[in-house]
């Protein structure tokens, strides 16, 4: 399983900045304020954008975000940086292999992903975020998996957006059930006076 493979892990945050230290994704599972927030974000790229890409892909946490106590593992595919700030006691080469399933799921979901992706689905990204990653803790690995989630829920959103037909149909349903029944016709009811508060 998923314990026995990866153990149970502390991530902190896990951010998708582009080559200008755009923030593209930042999801805290730490409380900070949104001011501290914006500075772990600067600091985290100030320390990755200074790096060779020749280089190991993790290295010490900022000092915003908990210095030696945490790592930032990340990777960076042509714009974007992937990084997960997580536990030091944690496996550089699992987190690793954690970014990559998430790219390649963000990439399954959008053929190819790429930073307009990201910008114009970001509710999207933080569900596909969230099926791999709750409260810090790997909830789950296998890109199936959550590529089966991910078709569930679009399915879910394709049923609730055609509700909004509803009322429609509801007065179609109610006509077929009870077709001797005279419903009032829309011109009817403009017609109906409502009592004057004065009278009241």
């Amino acid at each position: 399983g998923i314990n026995a493979e990866y153990g149970l892990r502390m991530i902190k945050a896990a951010l998708i900045f582009n080559n200008h230290g755009k923030p593209r994704l930042s999801k805290f599972f730490t409380y900070y304020t949104e001011e501290m927030q914006q500075q772990i974000i600067r600091e985290t790229f100030l320390l990755l954008s200074k790096r060779e890409d020749s280089v190991c892909n993790f290295l010490e946490g900022g000092t915003l975000i908990g210095g030696s106590d945490f790592r930032l593992v990340y990777r960076h595919y042509a714009t974007l940086y992937f990084v997960f700030c997580v536990d030091s006691s944690e496996s550089e080469l699992g987190i690793l292999d954690l970014i990559q399933v998430f790219v390649e799921t963000l990439d399954r979901c959008f053929e190819n992903v790429c930073e307009l992706d990201l910008i114009f689905h970001m509710d999207k990204v933080h569900y596909i975020l969230q099926e791999i990653v709750m409260g810090g803790m790997v909830v789950e690995t296998n890109q199936t998996e959550i590529l089966t989630h991910i078709e569930a829920q679009q399915q879910i959103e394709k049923k609730e957006a055609g509700m909004g037909g509803a009322p429609a149909r509801a007065l179609s349903a109610a006509k077929s059930m009870a077709p001797n029944v005279n419903l009032p016709k829309l011109a009817d009811l403009q017609n109906i006076s409502l009592p004057s508060f004065k009278k009241l």
